[in-house]
């Protein structure tokens, strides 16, 4: 059997392997019913309560009979505006201050009306606002805030020593610092940006002092903060509504009905104790939103909570889609290219440089330029995965046959052995250490990357690691953690076994001798 006829039946094998464990288990089956398709996707933002209200749209659709998918988790605004435009979600829960200041801020809305004709013109609807405003408020730590004698945030002028720690939305967007800090005129320059909810941990441990505040969190009462007065009057009201796809009108009526009567259902006081069931007391957040639909409507509803165990089995699924998807397809893109780049030197240097320039790009960075092309979940996902693996193996086949003896090469030209036959029978079997070494390289690199698909919606251990994160749980955290290390040593060790299969007899048997 030849070199290429192993390494085909070897990538069979392992796509065949990805699939089998996919099949196997689906967040889509768990609601999916067989005589009807999926008729909803629903979005959420990567914040707990945009999570319960999403759960409360999904619970509401399948309520009437229509499929719903949830798309936790999907990032900011941002994402979520531009993935409801291009359809590939159907509803999401949003706030119309960020609809006014962030998202549509060029049209200098000024009215509801005119927000409900702007948003028309994109086929989009809004519900009215649910009752609750979640506005942005600026506060620290009760203890200091009476040692510092802080009442408004005007106050925080006179203390420039103040370590400022923001949400990485709130400081880029222009209702978020930048705007704040010109309105209040604050000197403070020691000001960093983190994840919302990690800037919790960091008031409590001390390392930071203020942070944004989103109103209706359970962490202001629970890690006793005090909300300033925003004395200056710089943020809007942020009414929470529901923004949908207008189709859905004529598509399923029942469901719009249903998503309406929420207007007004909603205070501030019910949104805040149904973050703190699910922040403080750990709840499930679609039990939260399934309880709330029972007290505030008497609607029973069906919904199926994931034991650890299946959560487990799916995020592997998903996870070993986008690592076998992505890796497989570069193993097949890089190689040639390779080989491209040893045999046409100046073409090769362009293709090496492509390569690392790729490389040098964040990965977050990558898999959000994906998204305009390939929308949301696992397409921009297994691509930003797919060039972050190309350089390790370009450069490892460049580099192993590079390294071939030239009185090697020499004599093969010697007894008339075409070139490509060279290659096949004696070059790359003569470079398949080196090769296999950046095919295990670039495996290590996307298995950890992976998890940043989650961002996206693609699944997989980062899904998680980014609700532990959000939820303040470190054994959330631990069960997509632990898992993508083992993921990473299993297919070290797969790549082994795959070299010695695929290294020659003779050399095989040398490099035990040397070892």
């Amino acid at each position: 059997m030849t070199v290429k006829q192993k390494l085909v039946i070897v990538l069979l094998l392992f796509y065949v392997s990805i699939s089998v464990c996919v099949a196997s288990d689906s967040e889509i089956a768990l609601h999916k019913d067989p005589n009807k398709p999926i008729q909803i996707v629903v979005g959420s933002k990567n914040f707990t309560e945009s999570v319960i209200l999403g759960e409360i749209l999904s619970h509401l659709s399948r309520h009437v009979g229509v499929n719903a998918r949830h798309q936790r988790q999907l990032g900011g605004s941002s994402v979520l505006w531009n993935a409801l435009i291009k359809g590939e979600i159907d509803a999401y829960p949003e706030y119309t201050g960020t609809l006014l200041i962030e998202i549509l801020a060029k049209e200098n809305i000024k009215t509801m009306d005119q927000l409900e004709q702007a948003l028309a013109k994109r086929g989009l609807r809004m519900t009215r606002p649910l009752g609750f405003n979640n506005t942005y408020a600026i506060g620290l730590k009760e203890k200091l805030a009476k040692k510092l004698n802080l009442q408004t945030i005007s106050d925080l002028k006179n203390h420039p020593s103040l370590i400022f720690g923001f949400g990485n939305e709130f400081m880029n967007r222009s209702d978020g610092w930048p705007g704040l800090k010109q309105r209040y005129q604050l000197p403070q320059k020691n000001v960093r940006g983190l994840d919302h909810d990690l800037a919790y941990r960091g008031i409590e441990s001390g390392s930071l002092h203020v942070t944004d505040l989103y109103s209706t969190d359970a962490e202001i009462s629970y890690y006793k903060l005090r909300s300033l007065k925003d004395d200056l009057n710089y943020f809007p009201a942020y009414n929470a509504v529901i923004l949908y796809r207008a189709d859905l009108e004529h598509r399923v009526p029942k469901v719009i009905s249903l998503f309406k009567k929420l207007v007004g259902r909603i205070d501030d006081k019910t949104m805040t104790q149904m973050n703190a069931r699910t922040k403080i007391k750990k709840e499930n957040e679609s039990i939260v939103a399934a309880n709330f639909l029972e007290k505030a409507f008497k609607l029973q509803v069906d919904y199926q909570v994931l034991t650890p165990w299946k959560r487990f089995w799916l995020h592997t699924g998903e996870h070993l889609l986008l690592v076998g998807i992505s890796l497989t397809a570069a193993i097949l893109f890089a190689i040639p290219l390779g080989i491209i780049a040893i045999r046409y030197s100046r073409l090769g240097k362009v293709i090496l440089s492509t390569a690392s320039i790729i490389q040098t790009i964040p990965s977050l960075a990558l898999f959000v330029f994906m998204m305009p092309l390939l929308g949301i979940g696992g397409p921009p996902a297994v691509a930003a995965l797919f060039l972050y693996s190309l350089l390790p193996i370009i450069r490892n086949t460049y580099t192993g046959l590079k390294d071939i003896s030239p009185s090697i090469l020499e004599s093969m030209r010697a007894i008339g052995l075409p070139p490509n036959a060279s290659l096949r029978i004696v070059e790359l079997p003569l470079a398949t250490r080196t090769i296999v070494a950046g095919i295990k390289t670039a495996a290590v690199i996307n298995v950890g990357t992976a998890t940043l698909g989650a961002l996206i919606g693609a699944g997989g251990y980062g899904q998680p690691i980014l609700t532990g994160i959000r939820l303040d749980d470190i054994g959330l955290i631990l069960q997509g953690a632990i898992p993508a290390a083992v993921l990473a040593l299993l297919v070290l060790g797969v790549f082994e076994l795959i070299e010695r299969g695929l290294l020659p007899r003779g050399l095989r048997i040398q490099n035990e001798r040397h070892e």
